[in-house]
């Protein structure tokens, strides 16, 4: 029973799922750092990092937002969030100077969110603070570990689909 056995939910802190989010907060925190730390970053998104105002959900767009820019819907579906929290998410950034919307050039109905001269800036220290981030965690697994769990998480991720 398990109202008897205190021990019995103890797999609900150590399943896969609740570790790869662990280890996905512990990486973002890590660039996030990283980020503030950056020179090349523009100062005013470097403080809002530092006060911790970029979430994940920032990051996250950050991972799928290309540099050519996006149209939202897409922006959204590659993210795995809603349109509305997606336009939301945008909404901010836009205030922080980090994206704007532009006239999409094949349909003029469409908007495209692209980065600002800024958020181009933001982007490139994304890339330099990920990088970093990689770095240290190959240092500190080691460089065959690190290539099992990239291949590992490379085939799960594939999968994906297949497993629903």
């Amino acid at each position: 029973m398990l109202q008897n056995n205190p021990h019995a939910d103890a797999w609900r802190q150590t399943h896969l799922g609740q570790l790869l989010g662990h280890a996905l907060r512990q990486f973002d925190q890590r660039v996030r750092t990283l980020m503030v730390q950056d020179a090349a970053v523009p100062l005013a998104l470097s403080n809002l990092a530092e006060r911790d105002k970029v979430s994940a959900a920032h990051l996250h767009i950050t991972r799928h937002l290309s540099p050519q820019g996006d149209r939202l819907t897409g922006l959204a579906d590659r993210a795995g969030m809603s349109k509305q929290a997606m336009a939301d998410l945008i909404d901010q950034c836009e205030a922080w100077g980090l994206v704007e919307r532009r006239p999409d050039p094949l349909d003029r109905r469409a908007k495209r969110v692209c980065y600002t001269a800024s958020g181009l800036q933001w982007y490139q220290g994304f890339a330099r603070a990920t990088a970093q981030a990689e770095a240290e965690f190959t240092a500190a697994v080691g460089e065959e570990v690190a290539t099992v769990v990239r291949i590992a998480l490379e085939m799960y991720g594939a999968d994906a689909g297949r497993l629903a």
